[in-house]
């Protein structure tokens, strides 16, 4: 099964731009369809940003507002979130998931109970 691994994440000032990682290994990546959701302190995991295996179709929460973007690198292995103008309620763990896509190779998904496989999760601050 596929073993994912997030990266990028750390203490940013508002404002501010990174771009997370989520390398994936043991599986060929270029059948599954990825996914991003973060949970903050006392709340619930809630979705962020998905893309389609075939990177046909991406999916933003209404928070995103035009400052992530979602992306994957087939050849890398890796899908990308690149987060711009950060704010402070940005703050949360972020976790990648994946989702074998050939079924529905045009689908991105924002459920997350569709997504079997998860990464460990990166920590991302926002200093006001």
């Amino acid at each position: 099964q596929p073993q994912l691994v997030e990266s990028g994440g750390g203490l940013v000032q508002a404002g501010g731009s990174l771009r997370l990682s989520c390398t994936v290994s043991e599986v060929t990546f270029s059948n599954y369809a990825m996914g991003w959701f973060r949970q903050a302190p006392g709340k619930e995991r809630e979705f962020v940003a998905a893309i389609s295996m075939n990177s046909g179709t991406t999916k933003y929460a209404d928070f995103v507002k035009g400052r992530f973007t979602i992306s994957k690198d087939n050849a890398k292995s890796t899908t990308y979130l690149q987060i711009n103008i950060l704010k402070p309620e940005d703050t949360a763990v972020y976790y990648c998931a994946a989702r074998i896509g050939f079924i529905n190779s045009d689908y991105a998904s924002e459920f997350s109970y569709e997504y079997p496989y998860w990464g460990q999760g990166s920590q991302v601050t926002v200093s006001s």
